[in-house]
């Protein structure tokens, strides 16, 4: 039988409450210790099967696909690496609905008062300002065979070392992107903490130079007709583009994500839906959030 997603976000709250207001709670595992850890990946094994049990019976899951080796091989990590940070990649073509999924996951972490850190791969871009000026501006640069969402146009050996560095518990000064046509990249002018976890988004996030640094792999995935939707209300309304460039730029997109995005998909722990309702993902997380720190 399924379950729509309104009702889904009502028993989600149901097993949150009853997580939260159980008293049959066990004693908090002594985590420098194996056993303790054991105990641990054993009791989120048990808890992560039951979330996508659970997620399988609704009428639009969350989870489309989900790694069958997932659960043992996040175990293993748990027992054998505990002091090293939890990185997780979100990665996705372009308007899948990644970076609203990000945000919603900021402000759930705020809430929660969680120790993460986002990032953005997207600040990783190349200097590409001196060939802006040179072919008189970005769609220009384009049209003459720019490649901008290659590997080659990105900073994929930085990116793999702060990436190193996060997760050695280092923090760490990354470039910021100036997403205003311009194409400058400010080289260490953002702070990235290494927090307990770190969320990383972007079409970059699971490119082959640094996809194996990552603990949790995620794919978002969204139906190409909603993503041409998103992409040009967003090119027109916000970036002031005309009909024929964003066209242009959309097409453009198209083809990038089939070439170096998508393969993505294929290594990916979790492929979720796009546009599963956000209220739902909350409940979801704040389940996850409950089921991790909800110790006697």
């Amino acid at each position: 039988m399924h379950i729509n997603i309104s009702i889904g976000i009502y028993y989600m709250q149901l097993l949150i409450d009853k997580e939260l207001n159980s008293s049959d709670k066990i004693l908090k595992p002594d985590f420098n210790s194996k056993t303790g850890r054991e105990l641990l990946a054993f009791y989120l094994q048990t808890k992560f099967k039951q979330v996508f049990a659970y997620d399988r019976r609704c009428e639009s899951p969350l989870f489309k696909v989900v790694s069958p080796t997932f659960i043992q091989r996040f175990s293993k990590r748990l027992i054998t690496n505990p002091h090293k940070r939890m990185l997780i990649g979100i990665t996705g073509e372009s308007a899948c609905g990644k970076s609203t999924i990000c945000r919603e996951l900021k402000n759930l972490i705020e809430q929660l008062s969680m120790p993460v850190s986002v990032l953005s791969t997207d600040n990783y871009f190349n200097d590409i300002s001196e060939l802006i000026k040179k072919y008189g501006g970005f769609d220009e640069l384009r049209d003459n065979g720019y490649d901008v969402d290659a590997p080659e146009s990105f900073q994929m050996e930085l990116l793999r070392k702060d990436l190193i560095k996060l997760s050695e518990g280092l923090d760490i000064k990354a470039p910021r992107y100036i997403p205003n046509g311009t194409g400058v990249s400010v080289p260490e002018s953002m702070d990235v903490s290494s927090d307990k976890v770190i969320v990383v988004e972007g079409i970059a996030t699971m490119y082959e130079e640094v996809q194996d640094v990552f603990d949790i792999k995620v794919y978002i995935e969204t139906e190409e007709d909603i993503r041409r939707e998103r992409f040009m209300k967003r090119a027109i309304s916000e970036r002031n583009q005309t009909d024929d460039n964003a066209q242009k730029q959309w097409d453009y997109i198209v083809e990038a994500g089939e070439k170096y995005v998508l393969p993505a998909r294929s290594s990916a722990d979790f492929v979720l839906d796009g546009n599963v309702d956000l209220k739902y993902f909350d409940k979801i997380l704040e389940y996850l959030h409950a089921i991790t720190n909800n110790f006697q």
